[in-house]
């Protein structure tokens, strides 16, 4: 991967963050641990690798409007090993209404 991927955040309150990620074509967005529950909104149709703390990989097929959500815990890199760029909306829950 030679590129890095650039989040936006459009939002962050004490109760929700909504950040606007994208990733050029062979681009990654690095390591991390998900600290909060998420949803992710896809904005673009793509497949976007994903790599586990095992090295483990899965491609996740993107469409777009078509959001998942996922628990806090999470552990991964997120890839776009693509030649087309992948964007897409990440809303963290901070705290239960």
């Amino acid at each position: 991967m030679t590129a890095a991927a650039s989040p936006k955040v459009q939002i962050d309150t004490d109760e929700v963050r909504v950040t606007e990620w994208t990733l050029p074509p062979h681009s990654a967005i690095g390591f991390h641990r998900h600290a909060l529950d998420y949803i992710v909104v896809p904005l673009t149709n793509s497949d976007m690798t994903i790599v586990g703390p095992d090295g483990a990989r899965t491609m996740a097929k993107l469409k777009i409007g078509q959001s998942y959500f996922r628990k806090s815990g999470v552990e991964h890199d997120v890839l776009n090993e693509t030649d087309t760029e992948i964007v897409f909306i990440e809303v963290e829950m901070k705290r239960r209404a």
